[in-house]
């Protein structure tokens, strides 16, 4: 049996890093998914916390925040034009591989997807992700979805996905965030704040359960506390700070170093649970007196979607102004020139066989791993249900 489940040949062998060139007859990108009208919500969030035992009516308190949209998320919209830009990327690059979408936890479904795949007679995916950083929720979880689409379409015979590597650091995906954060405090500046003194910016992501953070990555490492969830992040946060003072030098601007920290959002589940933190609203409260301004930087989201618009823009935002502080949020990578450029990148990694020493990473924790190693974020609560993109051992078992 192949240490990798449903693997291409050039990656079942279960290297960490790929360097054999693979072909694929298809991009698949993996989205998470959300509703588009208010008959969609409470399906979705079932969808979402499926197998959890969240009553209803703790999934309406939620579902308010999508009903004061219209009960419409924004990253299906996001995701459908991430995919032009990606199809577009390939042509210019003359990359002639089509690009499938399906979600998770709504329409489009990854099972969806992979059926129509097979239906085209296509023989091997290579799946995008649209998540950055290790974690059960947004590395895993992915990889076992992707099993059990191949499953529900009766596509395990006749269908292999690889996986790029999660791509925290990647230039692309750093980029739109140095752009975000150098534009915020230029604009502080001019308004003659001191970007020493009266300014913080906070980087914010979404919580998790601080057992999960502990698992987060490889079992065989110690990236502390949190895990290698806090660590990519924490490390990324400070690569992105210091490229924009090395931008602001160079434009022979002042670049005095700005206060800057890691901050959670929208946590759930039980109270008595704990959870990594602080949770934004919390750092705003406590920040120091002189601060004036707030830079919000949602670092750990590719797109915005609920989370970023009701719990930054609306909560956080709220937070701040009952503070007498300015507040600017810096955008989401999107579908901003770098970042789709970047994946197309990660793409053609895979293609060409790229060895590991020949890959940009901007921290020193990556490049990270095209194979997920054994165990890699597993956790207590997730079982042991099968996965595509990593290797399998006694306790990470698709049997």
């Amino acid at each position: 049996m192949p240490a990798v489940s449903n693997a291409s040949p050039a990656a079942r062998d279960g290297r960490p890093h790929v360097d054999e060139p693979a072909a694929y007859d298809a991009i698949l990108l993996a989205g998470f998914g959300g509703p588009e009208g208010n008959d969609d919500v409470m399906p979705f969030l079932r969808n979402v916390t499926r197998g959890r035992g969240i009553p209803d009516d703790r999934l309406e308190e939620v579902a308010q925040h999508y009903y004061h949209y219209n009960g419409v998320s924004p990253i299906n919209q996001h995701n459908r034009e991430l995919k032009a830009a990606l199809e577009q990327e390939l042509a210019a690059r003359k990359i002639e591989i089509p690009v499938l979408w399906g979600n998770r936890n709504w329409e489009p479904y990854l099972g969806d997807a992979v059926a129509q795949a097979k239906a085209d007679g296509a023989r091997s995916l290579l799946a995008v992700a649209t998540s950055a950083y290790s974690s059960y929720s947004s590395c895993r979880q992915y990889r076992e979805d992707l099993w059990q689409a191949l499953d529900d379409a009766d596509a395990r015979d006749v269908l292999t996905i690889d996986k790029v590597r999660q791509f925290f650091d990647h230039p692309g995906f750093i980029e739109p965030f140095v752009d975000g954060v150098d534009d915020a405090l230029a604009r502080l500046a001019e308004a003659d704040l001191d970007l020493a003194t009266q300014v913080e910016v906070l980087f914010a992501t979404h919580s998790i359960p601080t057992a999960d953070a502990r698992n987060s990555g490889p079992r065989d490492t110690d990236f502390g506390p949190g895990g290698a969830y806090e660590a990519q992040h924490r490390a990324v946060a400070e690569v992105i700070m210091l490229a924009v003072e090395q931008r602001r030098r160079s434009r022979a601007e002042q670049a005095p170093q700005t206060p800057w920290q890691l901050v959670y959002q929208s946590r759930s589940g039980n109270p008595a649970t704990p959870w990594l933190e602080p949770d934004i609203n919390d750092a705003i409260g406590d920040l120091p007196p002189g601060r004036r301004a707030v830079v919000i930087v949602p670092l750990g989201f590719v797109s915005d979607h609920m989370e970023v618009l009701w719990d930054l823009d609306n909560e956080a935002r709220e937070s701040a102004v009952d503070r007498g502080l300015e507040v600017i949020r810096v955008p989401t990578p999107g579908t901003h020139r770098a970042f789709v450029r970047g994946l197309i990148d990660l793409v053609e990694e895979r293609l060409a066989g790229t060895p590991a020493s020949a890959r940009p990473a901007a921290t020193t924790l990556g490049p990270w791993f095209d194979v997920c190693r054994p165990g890699c974020c597993l956790t207590g609560s997730s079982g042991q249900r099968p996965t595509v993109a990593g290797v399998e051992c006694s306790a990470d078992s698709a049997s």
